[in-house]
Formats: C-alpha cells, sequence, structure tokens
C-alpha cells in the first residue's frame, strides 16, 4: 500500500517533502493508517486532534492515545476541547454538523497561526461513497454527485483511492493500533445505516456493484467538468450584469436542451432550489410577467423579456418632511428642498418635482409605492393605478420594486423620480413654489 500512496500523492502532486502540513487525527484506524503512511513517505506534519467528549471517557482516551502516538514519533500534537452540543443548540443544527464546523474552523486557525500548507484529512474510498449516496438522497446534484476531491483549497485527501479493507490489512500487516468509535457502531445516524446496512445490502446485489458504482461516478464527474465548462461559455454569453443585478434573456432559455439546470447552476449560489429553477424556466416558456421566485435573501423576478435577478430590499421605513425641512436623503438620493416665489423657470426633468406649496399639507411622508396606489398624473384627467402607471412606462420589475411615492394628507402627490400628481402641480393661481431637488 506505501508503494501505492507514494505514487498516487505524486500523480495527484498532493503532498510535497519540503513543506509541511496540518494532519487532523482522530486515533481511528484510517487516521492511524495514514499516519503510517505520511511517515513512511516522509511527509512533515504536525498533529491536531479535537475531543468533543461525546463519549464521556472514550473521548479522552482517544486524546491520550493520539498523544502517545505523537510522542513515539516525535510530532508536534494540538489538542482542542469543544462543546458541539451547545454550538447544535445554539445554530439549530445537529451535533455531527457542529462537530464539523468546530473541526474545520480550528483546522483552518492552526493552518494559518503554524504557517503550514494545508490540512490531511483521512477520507477514503468507502466515506467517499457513502458522501456521494448521501449527497443523491439530499438532491444535491451534480455538485453532490462529484463527492469529496483529493484536494480543495486547504483540505487534503490522500487516502480516497484506498478502500476501507485495504486500509485495514494494512493495519493489520503493520501491527497499526487504532481506537474504536463506538458510535460508530450506532445506526440513527444516515451515514452509519448507509455504512452498516445499505450499502452492503447493495453489494450483495452484484458482486461487482462497487466497482461499477465508483466507475460511473468518475465518469459523472468528467461529464460534469464538461458540463460546467458549457455553463461558464452560456453565462459569459448571456447573463448581463449590472451592480447588484443580474438580467437574463428569455431567448437564452427558450427551446435550449439543458436551460433547467443552466438556470440551476447560475442561481443555486443564490440559495434558489432545483424546482424554482423548473418554474422560472417554465414561466419564461409560457410568458408569466410579474411572477417572482425568492429566497432568504434574493428575488428572480419575470419580467416581459427577461429574468432579474436582484437583492430583496429591506423594508423601507416611511421618512417624514416637515414644513422647515431643507434637505432629505432617500437611500443613496439626496434632495434639496427649496420654498421659492413664482415667476421661477420651471423644472421639468422628472428626478425633480416643483409643486404647489400651499395645496401640501405638512408634514408630508414618503413611503414605498404599494399595490392599489392610485394617483391623477400630470396632464391626466383620470386616476390610475400606480401599477398601471409603470408598466405604461415600461419600468423593469427591479426598478419597480424601488419607487417610492410622496404623500400630503394621505393623497399622492409626486411617483419620485417618474411624475407629479396633476392636483399638485403649480398653475396661475401659485404663489409658492415647493421645489424639491435632487443633487447628483
Amino acid at each position: 500500500m506505501i508503494t501505492a500512496f507514494k505514487e498516487h500523492i505524486r500523480q495527484k502532486s498532493l503532498l510535497d517533502e519540503n513543506f509541511s502540513y496540518l494532519f487532523a487525527c482522530s486515533g481511528g484506524i484510517d487516521s492511524m493508517v495514514l499516519g503510517d503512511l505520511l511517515l513512511k513517505s516522509n511527509i512533515q506534519f504536525e498533529v491536531a486532534h479535537v475531543n468533543f467528549g461525546l463519549r464521556s471517557h472514550e473521548s479522552d482516551e482517544d486524546e491520550e492515545f493520539v498523544k502517545k502516538w505523537a510522542e513515539k514519533n516525535q510530532l508536534h500534537l494540538h489538542t482542542h476541547h469543544a462543546d458541539a452540543m451547545a454550538v447544535a443548540e445554539e445554530k439549530k443544527i445537529s451535533i455531527q454538523m457542529a462537530a464539523r464546523e468546530i473541526r474545520y474552523a480550528w483546522f483552518e486557525k492552526l493552518n494559518t497561526e503554524r504557517k503550514l500548507s494545508g490540512i490531511i484529512l483521512a477520507h477514503q474510498e468507502d466515506d467517499q461513497l457513502e458522501t456521494i449516496f448521501l449527497n443523491l438522497l439530499r438532491g444535491t446534484g451534480m455538485e453532490g454527485i462529484q463527492g469529496m476531491a483529493d484536494r480543495k483549497g486547504l483540505l487534503i485527501r490522500p487516502l480516497l483511492p484506498f478502500s476501507r479493507a485495504e486500509i485495514e490489512n494494512h493495519a493489520k500487516e503493520k501491527g497499526i493500533s487504532w481506537r474504536e468509535d463506538s458510535s460508530n457502531l450506532k445506526t440513527d445516524y444516515k451515514r452509519n445505516k448507509l455504512r452498516l446496512e445499505a450499502l452492503p445490502a447493495l453489494y450483495e446485489v452484484a458482486s461487482d456493484a462497487r466497482k461499477n458504482i465508483l466507475g460511473s461516478f468518475v465518469r459523472l464527474k468528467d461529464s460534469a467538468r464538461a458540463f460546467n465548462h458549457l455553463f461558464e461559455n452560456w453565462k459569459k454569453d448571456q447573463i448581463r450584469v449590472d451592480g447588484d443585478y443580474q438580467f437574463l434573456p428569455f431567448h437564452a432559455i427558450q427551446n435550449t436542451p439543458g436551460a433547467v439546470s443552466l438556470v440551476f447552476h447560475w442561481l443555486k449560489p443564490f440559495g434558489f432550489n432545483s424546482d424554482q429553477a423548473e418554474g422560472i424556466v417554465d414561466a419564461c416558456s409560457n410568458p408569466q410577467a410579474g411572477k417572482i421566485f425568492e429566497t432568504g435573501a434574493y428575488q428572480a423576478s419575470i419580467d416581459r423579456e427577461e429574468v432579474i435577478l436582484s437583492p430583496k430590499h429591506q423594508n423601507f421605513d416611511p421618512i417624514e418632511i416637515n414644513r422647515d425641512d431643507i434637505g432629505l436623503t432617500i437611500e443613496e438620493d439626496r434632495y434639496e428642498l427649496i420654498k421659492m416665489d413664482t415667476g421661477s423657470r420651471m423644472d421639468t426633468l422628472r428626478e425633480n418635482a416643483m409643486l404647489d406649496f400651499e395645496k401640501l399639507d405638512f408634514p408630508l411622508e414618503i413611503r414605498s409605492w404599494e399595490l392599489g396606489d392610485r394617483f391623477i398624473p400630470l396632464g391626466m384627467k383620470n386616476s390610475k393605478k400606480i401599477s398601471d402607471f409603470l408598466i405604461d412606462l415600461k419600468v423593469s420589475l427591479a426598478e419597480k420594486s424601488k419607487v417610492k411615492v410622496l404623500i400630503s394628507n394621505g393623497k399622492i402627490a409626486w411617483v419620485i423620480g417618474y411624475r407629479i400628481a396633476d392636483w399638485a402641480k403649480c398653475d396661475a393661481s401659485t404663489r409658492k413654489i415647493y421645489y424639491i431637488k435632487h443633487l447628483s
């Protein structure tokens, strides 16, 4: 096994004798065999062990075992005691997930502090199979099928090509001692249930099932790389980015093979799931303008000819304007509030407003427009819903969500940045003008 191990780390350029690493060691059989292989390959490393105290005295015995092994081999040992249960309760996650977060955060911190070249983990081939099947059960898609990488960032997994059987044989042949984790025999964890029951049953169905499954995943991994290349080109050609907004035209989806996968790959980093991706493709193929798909922080809006991805806007707290105020800030826009006599040249720029001061009832209020809001736009006789008014102006959904209105005594005086209300205009009877000037 040592020959195969050395050849593997050489071919994959995983480890280098000229650098030093952090080896995460639990004391289990995988860790102890990997430790033996690292020593025999002349790889320099320090050892890190986490004690969560979840198995009472067993956890302490694991720590003592690793400590003695490190001392025997003159290795620098780092130990860390942590309360995974408390973190799990605080974050409302499983103990296993909490323990993983704690471990990896500490490993990365140590790696940085000690100026080491990466974190060596003892995941092996059976772990890889279990991870892939767990990902399939979770519905993680193409990325999940690819499983764990030999190297990803700081994480290095040099044991991935070796099976549990090979590792056990090596341990017995070389007289390597290890600690048994009694929790590995419990079937109340999904991974253990897979390891102890589901996968062995699957292997019984066909003697070459393991080999065929691994081979299939290797080919799927290669297919995933091809898809990623296709996706990056599609994204570069079709998606327009403007600040926090992204725009995807319908024609990039309609009649495009694999459209759902492309859209899902685009939106997944923003928290969207595959069902939403399918819904978005359907909404583009059978245009449903105005439909919105949401995650916690983002929304994908179906506009007239494109999908608009944008951050959700935070709730806008109404702003009050008093009679004597001279300035105003609405989010990132600043305005000057000027009271002026008639006879001044009228400003017709849509980002500014000139209103009849005496028709206004202070304090004024600025708020987001709401469904059902109506006003009579300047120059018109009949009232119009603001939603229809914005549609007529072909205001995009992304911009529509940011529109604010100026309110005087319950009536809309100005759809800010678009048009004032006819009732608030200056006319022949106006004696004083209220000028709201946008400062660029």
